[in-house]
């Protein structure tokens, strides 16, 4: 009997290894391959969360492509990438377009984002308000002298990290009114290259994501990247330390840091897939805990079992 037992265990345990030797990557929501866009924003994020998702899923193979927001959402309407992560949620003009083709994304909130801003550590420049952000985007502001009279630092030359990033479509949209002059804004191509051009030029302002700078050595995010000094931005018409705010997780609950925005996945994969598996992993709650660790807020907040002892 004994022998019985060990030789079907042995058929079961070669019938996998074939299984799976011929075909380690089929699609399934934790096998498989495929491709997906991101805004480049939000890299540091899904590198993250695609980590530890390969970590504990083997057969998986993700090809990120981190691209401005616009392209993310030409892919996935031209059906280049089922899965994007954005700023905004899909169109109705783009959701009637994936339904002509029997495509249904489903659109999920992951979290909320902030965009900081940033000078150099020699800047003596710490406080700005939106409306002079607006001002310094549409031409009516080009000197720091007129937002700090005592300022150094001459010139004021706003930087970002593309042309077509979803910074500049939040910016334009929900602060510009749709305009931005092009006069002393210019686009780099990545975050990273904000964060080093900030650094060694006084009189720029810079435009990042918040978890391009969080320090991931601070477990309450009250810090952020020694090479640059973060602004406190406010609401207020004339800023001063008691209602201007940096883009702490703790000021983003409430939107009390003015430049945040929500963080969507959005997911038109056919069937359920590597896509959807993905897309639930970021969504659950280790998901949203790598979130919290990025600096950003998640849009669920992880909860902690404690249990309680009542004898002691």
């Amino acid at each position: 009997m004994k022998r019985i037992r060990l030789l079907l265990f042995l058929a079961l345990l070669v019938g996998g290894c074939k299984f799976f030797k011929g075909d380690p990557y089929r699609n399934t929501p934790t096998t498989g391959m495929t491709t997906i866009s991101t805004d480049e924003t939000f890299r540091p994020i899904i590198e993250a969360e695609l980590d530890v998702f390969k970590a504990i899923y083997g057969y998986t193979e993700f090809n990120a492509k981190y691209v401005p927001e616009n392209e993310a959402f030409n892919q996935l309407i031209n059906g280049d990438v089922q899965l994007i992560f954005a700023s905004r949620p899909l169109s109705k003009v783009e959701i009637a377009i994936l339904n002509q083709k029997k495509i249904f994304p489903r659109q999920t909130k992951i979290a909320t984002d902030a965009i900081a801003l940033i000078v150099s550590p020699k800047s003596k420049d710490s406080l700005i308000s939106v409306n002079q952000i607006k001002d310094i985007l549409t031409g009516k502001i080009d000197n720091w002298d007129q937002i700090n009279p005592g300022s150094k630092s001459g010139k004021i030359t706003a930087v970002f990290d593309n042309d077509k990033s979803s910074i500049i479509n939040y910016l334009v949209d929900s602060i510009c009114g749709g305009r931005l002059v092009k006069t002393n804004v210019f686009a780099l191509e990545f975050n990273r290259d904000v964060i080093e051009y900030t650094s060694t030029h006084p009189g720029v302002l810079g435009f990042i994501g918040t978890s391009w700078i969080s320090n991931a050595n601070d477990s309450l995010h009250l810090s952020f990247h020694k090479r640059i000094k973060v602004m406190s931005v406010s609401d207020h018409p004339h800023p001063d330390l008691t209602n201007s705010f940096k883009p702490y997780q703790a000021y983003m609950v409430d939107k009390v840091y003015p430049l945040t925005r929500d963080i969507y996945i959005v997911n038109a994969e056919p069937r359920n897939g590597l896509v959807t598996g993905f897309s639930a992993f970021v969504a659950s709650d280790k998901g949203q805990r790598i979130i919290l660790k990025s600096g950003v807020l998640p849009a669920i907040a992880p909860t902690r079992v404690v249990n309680i002892r009542k004898d002691f």
